[in-house]
């Protein structure tokens, strides 16, 4: 089976400068992948460090040992040991994140948001927005919000900008943080239908769905992350 990404021996800690300089570890010699095409939901109790590996995997939090290999063009690339203008252009072309928070920017309105993974890809200006309304319109974003800065909507509209945001560009791997955590059932439903056609393109989704329901209709399998016993 071809890997879209995986870690080979990935281990992460945190050292508390503040407070004596205790270090804590959350993730020890991880060995996990996911395949084009497939969906594998993240598990584990809270605190086990599942959103850390999450972090990992997209180059927020730098890995302490061990690999993260993506497959960009065509070639397993090591995330972890990669400089900043590979790791800007692995996040253009290749990997896209979905987190729990929309990063509003002042005065820019939802449909900018939503197209500028596609902009910055090179695509015409007309066909991003257009792009960026159909996404809306399909998570029943108002039309009247389409074109108004997101920074007064609700959770759940936030959302919704940040799910048309991170399936716009097609990437070949996508990272899902809780994706329908602030959504009514039929968005939540919506979601599915969108992970459903990533996966049919051949994209690898990795997620953390605490909703058992969700869950069970876009997982392939399910991956524990393991607490550490000694972790503070």
């Amino acid at each position: 089976m071809s890997v879209a990404l995986a870690t080979e021996g990935l281990s992460k800690a945190f050292r508390l400068h503040l407070q004596g300089d205790v270090r804590i570890p959350v993730l020890d010699a991880v060995d996990f992948s996911v395949a084009p095409g497939e969906c594998v939901a993240l598990t584990g109790p809270s605190g086990a460090g599942k959103s850390t590996l999450m972090r990992c995997l997209y180059g927020n939090y730098g890995a302490g040992s061990g690999r993260i290999l993506i497959r960009h063009r065509g070639e397993l690339v090591d995330l972890a040991a990669a400089d900043p203008l590979l790791v800007r252009e692995i996040r253009r072309e290749t990997l896209g994140y979905v987190s729990q928070f929309l990063r509003v920017i002042p005065r820019v309105g939802a449909r900018e948001i939503v197209a500028e993974p596609l902009r910055t890809r090179g695509v015409p200006a007309e066909a991003a927005l257009t792009r960026a309304t159909e996404l809306l319109t399909r998570l029943n974003l108002p039309p009247r919000l389409h074109d108004l800065p997101p920074s007064t909507f609700s959770g759940g509209e936030q959302q919704r900008i940040n799910l048309a945001r991170g399936f716009a560009a097609d990437y070949p791997v996508l990272l899902l943080d809780e994706p329908t955590a602030s959504l009514d059932p039929v968005n939540r439903q919506v979601v599915v239908a969108l992970m459903a056609e990533a996966k049919a393109r051949g994209a690898a989704l990795i997620g953390i769905f605490h909703d058992t329901e969700i869950r069970e209709q876009v997982a392939d399998r399910l991956f524990e992350v393991l607490p550490i016993q000694d972790a503070a």
